[in-house]
């Protein structure tokens, strides 16, 4: 063993990168937390993995257009207050 190590190069962090994959903190509820546990243990696989699996399939769905799922706003709501009351 050497009496002096050259640490001047070197990096923080893990000693390799995971491929596509990032370590975030993420504060999700106990109820969720537990189903998804249970939920893993029972199909043998990891709890981690399950939610990213949801997460995934949710980006996957196609979002609606419809109207009826628009945010309503004050211009939105301004329309249709002057519709219902025949105010132009």
């Amino acid at each position: 063993m050497r009496k002096q190590y050259d640490f001047s190069g070197g990096k923080k962090g893990a000693v390799l990168a995971s491929m596509g994959k990032t370590r975030i903190t993420i504060m999700l509820d106990d109820d969720i937390i537990e189903y998804y546990r249970a939920k893993a243990e029972a199909e043998g696989t990891g709890y981690q993995t399950m939610i990213n699996a949801v997460l995934r399939a949710t980006l996957k769905q196609p979002r609606s257009k419809a109207p009826e799922d628009r945010p309503l706003t004050v211009a939105v709501l301004r329309k249709v207050l002057r519709e219902e009351l025949h105010i132009s």
